[in-house]
This record gives structure tokens, sequence and C-alpha cells, in this order.
């Protein structure tokens, strides 16, 4: 999976909204400097993130964003989608929309496999998770096999 600077830019975002509230929201540079994300980006993506129901903000003087609905119930992969869309994509359709003839009639199934791997991860680890630094048990065993480490 690639997780492009938009998605990144975006959970980073987020994550650092956890602790604003609408009596503390938090301003837009103060977000862009913390996780060091370009202001021209951030603005987009709150926007976006804004439209999704994910963030609301207040403007003024007194103004900012903060999160919409409490950060240990935001899935990051929530977060990703309100940015890129659907979290697997083939050829701008969803895998189970996908059909292929032939020898390759199974690639379909590897598809909704790897759409199923991905939200285990995405969809079980919230933006309070990330944010407290405490990881479910299940993703931190993820990180300890040595697969995990490899590029390839």
């Amino acid at each position: 999976m690639h997780v492009t600077a938009k998605a990144d830019y975006a959970v980073r975002a987020v994550v650092e909204l956890a602790d604003a509230s609408q009596d503390h929201p938090r301003k837009m540079d103060d977000v862009a400097k913390a996780q060091d994300i370009p202001v021209s980006f951030l603005e987009n993506i709150l926007t976006q993130l804004r439209s999704a129901g994910i963030v609301r903000s207040q403007r003024g003087p007194e103004g900012g964003y903060w999160l919409a609905r409490p950060a240990a119930e935001l899935p990051l992969a929530t977060v990703i989608r309100a940015v890129e869309g659907p979290l697997v994509g083939v050829r701008g359709q969803r895998p189970e929309e996908v059909a292929y003839p032939g020898s390759a009639e199974s690639l379909r199934d590897v598809w909704l496999a790897l759409r199923a791997n991905l939200r285990k991860v995405l969809e079980h680890v919230t933006v309070g998770d990330v944010a407290s630094g405490h990881l479910p048990k299940r993703i931190l065993a993820l990180t300890s096999q040595e697969e995990a480490w490899q590029t390839r």
C-alpha cells in the first residue's frame, strides 16, 4: 500500500487535534507547525475533513479546529477515506466490482484480501490510540514480525 502525503498529513493533523475541544480549538498554523505540514496542504485537508464530519471549526480570534467525535471512536481508516476515497480501488472501482477473464479471474480475490487486511489494521487503530501512544496489542504484534521491517 502506498500512503500518500495527503493521507499521512490528514492522519497526523487529526492526531494533533485529539486533545482539542470546542472550548480549546487548535489554530491551523499551530497544527501545521507541530506536525511540520505545509499550511497550504493542511488548509485543503482540513476542509475535506470538515466536509466529511471528522473535524469541526470555528472562525474568529478564538477559533480553530477540533475533532467532531472522540478520538477513541475515530478509526484511521475513516480519516484516510475522507481524503483519499476507498482504501483499495482497482482502476477506480471497488474490488468486488471488478471481474477478470480467464487465468486472471482469481485476482479479484487478491484485491479483496488486501482490503480485508488493511481494514484489520486501519479500522482497529483509532486516532486516540495513536495520540496516546498505546496501540492495540494485535497491531504491535504485527510490527514484531520480521517481514514488517523488510523493504521490498
